[in-house]
């Protein structure tokens, strides 16, 4: 519970301390950061009664003089004007900001000096500045940071602005776990290496006084580590629960969208999966695909059992036990439809994609050798109509990783063939050619 623990407090903190009626305005990052860790009924028992994005505080002009605001924002200088435009006219009666990373001494004058009617009660910083996904894993949620692993000769545009992301939520991270760790690099990576020169520099140079903690008998280790060192493993299918939800549906900030596929209920089109809420899930996120589907029954079993036992009403006192257990239930009823549906999906692709066939194709490319099979294995799904066009991808660039020296001409007609049954790598392959 580290890491969703960190969070949570850092919230309770926010809003606890702060009486009366309130609103919470975010930041699109932070929206994110709150939102996996804490729900709208949690915020209501702070008495938050509204939730506001920063781009509509801006836009709105409507007094609430009985709110009082409560600001968590990362400390980019775009919200540090959109704010200071929002204490030149001042909608609610109180501010309270809260900062989820260090706050530069020129954002702090900023704000200061716009606070002309003398309306903020607190500028705090509250190191959240990552996306506690559950509790030892978080994301930063960088879009298209696979633009920055590609070699250039200059740094691509907002490579920078990339490199100051990762150092934010590396150091807020720390900070929040109130440990300075030991900084190690991987040596043939440039990103890596400057990622973890700068966050050794925020850490032991600008903001040491920040970071000197007491020294624990375990010394924390950050290895930064660069993902193209192993191109094999995100090319391969993933077979256990939570892997395959993320890989076939998607997950965004534990949140799965279902309003694509059919049958599902209107009221289960957009699903939480979090192992800090959801038992069933955490319990199940790592298991493999057939364990799950027989821990699914064990789970449907037991809710048909409670379904049945709450039919059976034959007293003013089974009446009364119903009622009071009827939140429960439909809970538990929510829950297993909840399973149920992303289970019957992700049956439904392996089956139309036949990502059985394709993963065994996989696995033997990734772990065996006879490059003959496996080219005949690999030229026989590509010419399978159900195989789809990112599994099709994935066998050739195994293939390639594999036997790209030792068989460049039935390489190259992979490439070809990988070309005529897929219109949109036509391009990229003849500019592999």
């Amino acid at each position: 519970m580290v890491l969703i623990t960190l969070v949570r407090d850092y919230i309770d903190r926010m809003l606890h301390d702060i009486p009366g009626m309130k609103v919470l305005v975010l930041d699109p990052q932070t929206v994110g950061m709150v939102s996996v860790v804490y729900s709208q009924s949690d915020l209501l028992r702070k008495e938050v009664f509204l939730v506001e994005t920063m781009d509509n505080a801006s836009s709105s002009r409507e007094s609430m003089a009985h709110l009082k605001a409560v600001y968590f924002l990362r400390p980019s200088a775009n919200n540090v004007q959109k704010l200071r435009r929002q204490l030149a006219m001042p909608r609610f009666a109180e501010y309270h900001l809260f900062f989820s990373s260090i706050l530069k001494v020129p954002q702090i004058q900023i704000l200061a000096d716009s606070d002309e009617q003398e309306v903020v009660q607190q500028v705090q910083e509250f190191y959240a500045d990552f996306c506690a996904i559950d509790p030892y894993h978080f994301t930063l949620n960088i879009q298209n940071n696979h633009m920055y692993m590609l070699p250039t000769v200059v740094d691509p545009p907002g490579m920078q602005g990339f490199c100051d992301r990762a150092v934010d939520g590396i150091a807020s991270v720390f900070l929040a776990l109130k440990r300075r760790p030991v900084i190690r690099y991987q040596r043939t990576s440039d990103v890596a290496k400057r990622i973890a020169q700068e966050t050794a520099r925020l850490m032991y140079e600008q903001e040491s006084g920040l970071f000197d903690f007491r020294r624990t008998e375990n010394s924390s280790l950050l290895l930064v580590i660069d993902r193209r060192d192993d191109p094999v493993t995100p090319l391969l299918n993933q077979w256990t629960y939570q892997a395959m939800v993320h890989e076939l549906i998607g997950i965004e900030n534990n949140k799965v969208d279902l309003m694509g596929f059919a049958n599902i209920p209107k009221d289960q089109q957009e699903v939480v999966l979090s192992s800090v809420q959801d038992d069933f899930f955490r319990a199940n996120m790592f298991e493999n695909f057939g364990d799950l589907g027989m821990n699914l029954k064990r789970m449907v079993d037991d809710f048909q059992h409670l379904s049945k036992s709450s039919l059976n009403l034959q007293s003013i006192g089974d009446m009364a036990k119903f009622v009071s257990n009827y939140p429960e239930y439909r809970k538990t009823h929510g829950n297993v439809t909840k399973h149920v549906n992303l289970v019957s999906e992700l049956s439904r692709i392996v089956e139309e994609r036949k990502l059985m066939l394709v993963s065994q194709t996989e696995q033997e490319l990734a772990c065996t050798s006879g490059q003959a099979a496996a080219f005949e294995a690999v030229t026989s799904l590509l010419n399978n109509e159900s195989v789809s066009d990112i599994d099709r991808l994935r066998l050739v660039m195994l293939y390639a990783l594999r036997y790209e020296k030792e068989s460049p001409v039935q390489l190259m007609q992979l490439f070809n063939k990988l070309a005529s049954h897929s219109a949109k790598y036509k391009s990229g392959v003849c500019k592999f050619h």
